[in-house]
């Protein structure tokens, strides 16, 4: 770990050491350590620039959920300390709504969701991040509809003229890390996999899924074997039947006592013009940014791991169609 504080036994552990400690530990002033000044952090949601906007938005997300304890249940990374290194952390979320804030009135409710969270990091700094939260397990554990509550959110934040617009790549700012990740085998054989899902080959699904496959989906969403992953990939792509589906970055790794992971980012950029799992076609120009983490067992993928912001593409609808 060259570069690295002596504390960490390697990247992963820096990873999930730092989340602890500036999460669950407080040590949000650690920030300005760990997280370079001008660092950029792209989510479905919006583009902010610089740790202390990162720091800010800490703060108010712990004053609405003070509880929040942030579990990570994976590491999957690529490159070298010398060069940099890019991590794919998978984190499961658990918190109480016990302040008010972004997600209205404090509720009470207790709420369990994950985040995958891509950075960047080299000399014990991160200085690039894609953070993709699953923000329709959020709303809907507190009582909304997450197109609800999109439509919400427009009106609080001042209208569509005033509010906080959703994340597109023209509106991307490149950071220091330009990397795609690595050339590993099984995250190669992930990302063909997806292409032919995009490419409406459905029949790959039956002959590369595990059939006990575990699935974790958008919402919260628990399934299990081929008919629930093709009901929710059928599901995006005929909502957005012509959209350009692209993989943004991949890595696989094949470590001691761990089965071959994946971790892939996709984009999907395109009009709503089919129906699907955002109802009627809008026409409106949708850009989703998503996360998958996958594992490969004597069967095929047998668990599979996969994070949208069903709220930034409900809000880039509303945002269209008024």
């Amino acid at each position: 770990m060259k570069g690295f504080d002596n504390k960490f036994v390697d990247f992963p552990d820096y990873i999930l050491g730092i989340t602890k400690e500036i999460w669950e530990q407080r040590g949000l002033a650690t920030l300005h350590d760990y997280y370079t000044a001008d660092i950029p952090v792209r989510s479905p949601g919006s583009l902010v620039v610089g740790n202390q906007t990162v720091i800010s938005a800490t703060m108010a997300t712990l004053s609405e959920f003070p509880d929040r304890q942030m579990l990570g249940e994976d590491v999957i990374w690529s490159g070298t300390p010398e060069t940099g290194m890019l991590s794919s952390h998978r984190i499961y979320s658990m918190a109480t709504h016990l302040g008010d804030g972004v997600y209205g009135k404090a509720t009470g409710k207790a709420l369990r969701y994950r985040v995958i969270a891509d950075c960047h990091a080299i000399n014990n700094q991160i200085n690039d991040e894609w953070l993709i939260r699953d923000q329709g397990a959020v709303v809907r554990q507190l009582g909304w509809d997450p197109k609800d509550y999109a439509h919400d959110l427009i009106e609080r934040e001042g209208g569509p003229e005033q509010c906080v617009k959703p994340f597109t790549p023209a509106q991307d700012q490149v950071g220091p890390y330009t990397g795609k990740g690595n050339e590993d085998e099984f995250g190669q054989r992930y990302a063909d996999l997806l292409q032919r899902i995009m490419s409406a080959q459905l029949n790959c699904i039956t002959t590369e899924y595990d059939r006990a496959c575990q699935l974790e989906y958008p919402g919260g969403v628990s399934a299990h074997s081929w008919g629930e992953a093709e009901k929710f990939w059928i599901g995006l792509r005929s909502s957005f039947p012509n959209a350009q589906f692209t993989i943004e970055h991949q890595i696989g790794r094949q470590d001691p006592m761990m089965p071959p992971r994946v971790a892939i980012r996709f984009g999907l950029h395109g009009k709503h013009e089919g129906w699907g799992s955002f109802g009627k076609p809008t026409g409106a120009e949708v850009y989703i940014m998503g996360a998958a983490h996958a594992e490969y067992g004597p069967w095929g993928l047998r668990r599979e791991f996969v994070v949208i912001d069903e709220t930034a593409i409900w809000k880039q609808i509303a945002l269209h169609t008024g």
